[in-house]
């Protein structure tokens, strides 16, 4: 007979989670899509960021997108991890029906993911994230990487830019609940 995964309901047996931002966390934000900006708080404190293509090749399965990417999270969080938290940009509407596809099926990658390693993930509106970064909830692509550069960084895209901008967000606002 296996054993109870909690074998008893004591206050020791639930840890007390730390807060978003704290230094010694590993924290990702990404922004997800074909090509996917991404930016890590790193345990030492240090922030990365870039860009990632998940473009399936001429010969590629139509699932071959979606491996990639957790092949990817799998490296991140053993190259730089553990990742403490994820927090993604939660879009509500596509401009293609494609595009759409494509953020469904890394979401549902994504939080599968998350869910198998007990990473806690949580999605910020881009209203949020372009308001905090702009202070215009509906500002444009050059204004985030305008955002982006102004606060130090040299974001490659738009993609780049709205990643930093997530993760700057989580950092001050201790993952919204500040």
């Amino acid at each position: 007979m296996a054993d109870p995964t909690l074998a008893d309901s004591a206050p020791e047996a639930i840890p007390d989670l730390p807060v978003a931002h704290r230094a010694d966390r590993t924290l990702l934000a990404l922004d997800l899509g074909t090509t996917t900006g991404w930016a890590l708080h790193g345990a030492d404190g240090l922030i990365t960021s870039g860009t990632v293509s998940f473009r399936p090749g001429r010969f590629d399965g139509g699932g071959m997108r979606y491996l990639r990417f957790t092949n990817w999270l799998t490296e991140i969080d053993r190259l730089s991890g553990p990742v403490a938290a994820i927090w993604f940009e939660e879009v509500r509407r596509h401009a293609g029906t494609d595009a759409a596809h494509v953020f469904g099926g890394l979401l549902a990658t994504l939080t599968t993911w998350d869910e198998l390693r007990g990473i806690p993930y949580s999605g910020v509106p881009v209203g949020t994230i372009k308001k905090h970064a702009t202070g215009r909830g509906n500002a444009p692509k050059q204004d985030m990487i305008a955002a982006a550069r102004a606060r130090g960084f040299s974001p490659a895209d738009d993609n780049e830019a709205d990643a930093i901008a997530i993760l700057n967000w989580v950092i001050e606002t201790n993952g919204g609940v500040a």
